[in-house]
């Protein structure tokens, strides 16, 4: 994955010293669009429209908005979104809210929310996803939410932030400061990561090149998982399969989504898991936890992760 420098936020770490931050885009984003007012404020959504319209956040000072295209055909909305709130976890960020399309109002929610325009930003009313997050350091308050949706041959994002200005030490093109995720492993407790995290790799899982079909052997973790979703009954879950970077994007991504598919049935026939808790999707090889040029780093990339979708 090349790393692109999608929208900065400083962290204020003493009075005169500012860490600028980036988030990591795919290789096949470009930046299509950015706008920035030195001084302004954000209204940002922190809950679904109704017909008193939205509850807001409001945050004063720089704001910035991006707008990436991301060229790539079949991404879903969660492919789009997942990498990125995953990196503003890392960097300590509080997810206040996030919904998808009809739940969080559909078109009178999207027509209430700032967006660039078109054909920089373009959101089907029908499938996008948002999220809005806060991080307060020092004092310091800085929202930052994140608008994903996608056409028949591309995905969109749009990214909005406001806080203090990001003036002073800022990664380039060339050097870019990035965020290390830290992947839970399968020492770790399963069903607290899944609460506390919101994600965790099963990484006892083992796929090889070009392969979909999960082994007959048990896995702990899936026991582990099995045991989460009969003790908690109304949580619902992502099952998101990863590759390599062997092939094709579209051949990746199939491939990803059905070892999710697959796991997802082994959780359905053996643990008797109800399908309303699971879904699959896939994310090919956008989102790395290693480098690709090292059989290690390939074998690490290809994995299964669990995503809780749950909002209560």
């Amino acid at each position: 994955m090349i790393r692109l420098t999608a929208i900065l936020f400083a962290t204020s770490l003493g009075v005169n010293c500012a860490v600028a931050v980036t988030l990591d885009m795919p290789s096949n984003a470009t930046l299509e669009a950015e706008d920035v007012a030195g001084l302004d404020s954000y209204a940002m959504p922190t809950g679904p429209w109704s017909p008193d319209g939205f509850p807001i956040l409001t945050g004063t000072g720089e704001v910035r908005q991006q707008a990436w295209q991301v060229k790539a055909a079949g991404l879903t909305t969660l492919q789009l979104m997942q990498p990125l709130t995953d990196q503003l976890a890392e960097a300590g960020f509080e997810v206040l809210f996030s919904c998808e399309d009809t739940e969080c109002g559909g078109f009178d929610f999207r027509f209430a929310t700032p967006v660039l325009p078109a054909p920089a930003m373009h959101v089907d009313l029908g499938d996008y996803r948002f999220v809005a997050t806060q991080r307060v350091v020092n004092g310091d308050t800085e929202l930052l939410s994140i608008l994903a949706s996608r056409s028949s041959t591309a995905g969109y994002i749009q990214i909005t932030r406001v806080g203090a200005s990001t003036a002073g030490p800022v990664a380039s093109a060339d050097a870019p400061a990035t965020l290390a995720i830290s992947t839970p492993t399968i020492t770790g407790d399963l069903a607290q990561t899944l609460e506390t995290v919101g994600y965790f790799v099963l990484s006892d899982l083992t796929f090889q090149t070009g392969s979909a079909q999960l082994g007959e052997a048990t896995f702990e973790t899936l026991d582990d998982l099995a045991e989460y979703l009969i003790a908690n009954p109304e949580r619902t879950v992502a099952l998101v399969g990863h590759t390599d970077s062997v092939g094709s994007l579209d051949g990746n991504i199939a491939l990803s989504k059905r070892r999710a598919g697959s796991v997802l049935e082994r959780l359905v026939t053996t643990y008797d898991i109800p399908r309303r808790q699971l879904e699959a999707e896939g994310m090919g090889y956008l989102s790395p936890v290693a480098t690709n040029l090292t059989e290690e780093g390939r074998e690490a990339n290809r994995r299964v992760e669990v995503i809780v979708t749950s909002t209560e």
